[in-house]
């Protein structure tokens, strides 16, 4: 018998992971987060099936109970008879390029449970508290039927809004007393918040956090030279949890299914076509670095990065050259 192309392979693992097939499913995803071209034929194949689950993203600052969160929420959407994929993104090594904390010890008793399935996977680098493979993912548990995406990031606090193009409803969490509120209240990762949660709630001052962020996360009043292409400002809700005792947990689930019914019904062309760029400009951005990598450009891709080391080449200049590189011929994958 012929071998399989690699469209076929692709097929096959897309078939068996879209009937069930949870080794399938694993499979499908170390080839995504390996770059390889099984990956991309199943992703081209799989992206017009996706779109039915709830993307939710969770970030916020160390230390305020992402993990525990998301190991609250399986427990009340399992409850619930819904099924659920985790993509939990965690630090890399910088010497390995490994995750450090791939272990997730609070969800491992999910682990046997054939309605949840949990991933982690290495940021290797990637800013923006995702990791680059992360939205590639989130679309396989996607097409493959999960009802709901959780996309947990790194946690290293305000860089992490990339998330908010990867997801449906962007969660963020807080923590009481955990910093000066002039932090809380930077632009960047606040603002692309659907949902401000205040997690350890059984904390002094947490219901305070609270009262504050309601008061200060009032959208800026739209000018009349705001660029009409970016998504209009919003008021996120802001919720208290105790995510170790569950508390909370029911009614943020009611606010993320809330506001799924919102954006299914109320969503603007503009905030679907900032996600849209997102999403393509990441596989841009990977092709590129990509098609630099490979052997025909390798070499002077290496040179010109030297140059720029010793300060022979500034790095506006090396960016044209490797652009003008990259046009004098059709893409070289290695």
């Amino acid at each position: 018998m012929a071998e399989q192309t690699t469209a076929e392979r692709a097929a096959v693992l897309c078939d068996a992971a879209r009937s069930g097939d949870r080794r399938a499913l694993a499979r499908l995803l170390t080839a995504v987060e390996n770059h390889t071209e099984v990956a991309e034929h199943a992703l081209r194949r799989l992206y017009p099936l996706a779109g039915g689950a709830h993307l939710v993203g969770i970030t916020g600052p160390p230390g305020a109970g992402k993990s525990t969160l998301v190991a609250a929420l399986i427990e009340v959407l399992r409850a619930a008879g819904r099924t659920v994929a985790v993509v939990a993104v965690d630090p890399s090594s910088p010497i390995t390029g490994g995750a450090l904390l791939g272990d997730r010890v609070r969800m491992q008793s999910y682990a046997s449970d054939d309605g949840v399935f949990i991933r982690s996977m290495a940021s290797r680098g990637h800013a923006g508290g995702l990791a680059a493979t992360s939205t590639s993912a989130a679309t396989v548990f996607d097409a493959a039927g999960f009802d709901i995406v959780l996309l947990e990031t790194v946690g290293t606090g305000q860089s992490e809004v990339e998330v908010a193009a990867a997801a449906d409803t962007t969660v963020v969490l807080e923590a009481p007393e955990m910093g000066d509120e002039v932090q809380a209240i930077k632009a960047g990762l606040l603002e692309v918040a659907d949902l401000v949660v205040v997690n350890k709630g059984d904390r002094p001052g947490a219901q305070r956090t609270a009262a504050q962020l309601r008061a200060m996360l009032v959208p800026s009043v739209a000018r009349a030279d705001r660029d009409p292409d970016r998504p209009t400002p919003k008021r996120p809700e802001v919720l208290v949890t105790t995510a170790m005792t569950g508390e909370g947990i029911p009614e943020l689930l009611v606010a993320l299914d809330r506001h799924r019914e919102q954006t299914r019904t109320g969503e603007t062309p503009a905030a679907r076509l900032f996600r849209a760029e997102a999403q393509v400009a990441a596989v841009l951005a990977q092709r590129v670095r990509e098609r630099l990598a490979a052997p025909a450009h390798r070499a002077t891709t290496r040179a010109v990065y030297d140059a720029v080391a010793r300060h022979e080449l500034d790095p506006y200049a090396a960016t044209d050259r490797l652009l003008a590189l990259l046009d004098e011929g059709p893409p070289d994958r290695g």
